[in-house]
């Protein structure tokens, strides 16, 4: 009656859901985002089939876009040129994880070149999976890697968020739909939705959340936007963010708990200690409080880190710019450092 694909993904959205209730009634911070990604994680752990929901979470990452675009207002354009100090450190921060990343990945890990340049930098995690795959790189090592990383800076984030810089994670996170215009609603459903395809058509990286952000950044500065959207389509974002992190550990073996998953674990340790001292030098140069400092130099991914800036009410502007800096980076110099570690070919 129903597909192995659909019956996968009936096991996904069951088990997210039955997580994100757990956390929702233990009252556990952030029960969209961590109920989903830990109730997947046990059970792909456990070897169960689940699937992801495709082009479902991708768009479900268009609100995200949405969410940070409407906080893009004539009053953060203008904050821009202090944000000049900071982001320039970004270059830095990029090419000292790529010197400590790639030796240990390749001399200690034992990874071929490639592989170690793309598990190293901290670019998307679908765009260094992409981009290794393209270049010779092995899949399934960069998948776990770069889910580890997501995986931990999400889960450590909020921790370290409440108990060093004793901030809350309670923050609206938008007005309930109800509350909100009708038509603009639906002008951000629009949005979303040319913001999101036409930014593939040309070819944008990440154009699910860029383009997203550029069109309503653009409708927000007109004036045609007031708020962000609605609190409800926010945690569906969550939710299957969340949920896509978890059914990244699918199929994993011992094997590559030990050696993979290990690898990644070690490597966070390195990430840490560089986004502690990025982010303490920021701070103490004066360019951003400590929490902005903190999100955006911790090397998580973009959605994820959109999401806690929201939470816990961080300059969101000030957040993105430096992660769409790294993604940036890393994306041009993937294909120039990958031409140079690939193998020649015998004469």
């Amino acid at each position: 009656m129903f597909s192995p694909l659909m019956r996968h993904r009936g096991v996904t959205f069951i088990t997210a859901a039955l997580g994100t209730a757990v956390f929702w009634f233990a009252g556990l911070p952030l029960p969209f985002l961590f109920g989903p990604m830990n109730a997947c994680l046990i059970v792909a752990l456990a070897g169960a089939k689940m699937v992801g929901f495709g082009q479902v979470s991708v768009a479900a990452r268009t609100i995200l876009g949405v969410a940070v675009g409407t906080s893009i207002t004539p009053e953060v354009i203008g904050e821009l040129p202090q944000m000049v100090g900071s982001v320039a450190l970004i270059p830095i921060y990029v090419i000292l994880i790529g010197v400590i990343g790639v030796p240990f990945f390749h001399k200690i890990c034992k990874f071929d070149p490639v592989t170690s340049y793309y598990a190293a930098m901290p670019g998307g995690l679908q765009d260094m999976i992409i981009f290794g795959q393209e270049a010779g790189a092995n899949p399934r090592i960069l998948s776990l890697i770069h889910a580890t990383r997501v995986l931990v800076v999400v889960t450590l984030a909020p921790i370290l968020l409440t108990s060093l810089y004793g901030v809350s994670l309670s923050n609206p996170i938008g007005q309930p739909a109800s509350e909100l215009p009708l038509g603009e609603l639906g002008l951000m459903v629009v949005a979303a939705f040319v913001g999101w395809k036409g930014g593939e058509r040309i070819g944008l990286f990440g154009a699910s959340i860029l383009g997203p952000m550029i069109v309503s950044a653009l409708l927000t500065m007109m004036g045609v936007f007031h708020s962000r959207p609605p609190a409800e389509a926010i945690l569906t974002a969550q939710f299957f963010i969340g949920m896509g992190i978890g059914v990244h550990y699918v199929g994993v073996t011992l094997r590559e708990l030990r050696q993979v998953v290990v690898s990644g674990l070690g490597f966070m340790l390195v990430l840490a200690a560089l986004a502690a001292v990025f982010a303490e030098a920021v701070t103490l140069l004066g360019f951003a409080p400590p929490v902005d400092a903190f999100l955006a130099f911790a090397p998580g991914g973009q959605a994820e880190m959109t999401v806690l800036a929201i939470v816990v009410g961080a300059d969101l502007g000030f957040v993105i710019a430096h992660h769409l800096t790294r993604i940036v980076l890393v994306i041009l110099g993937a294909p120039i450092v990958s031409r140079m570690l690939r193998p020649k070919p015998p004469d």
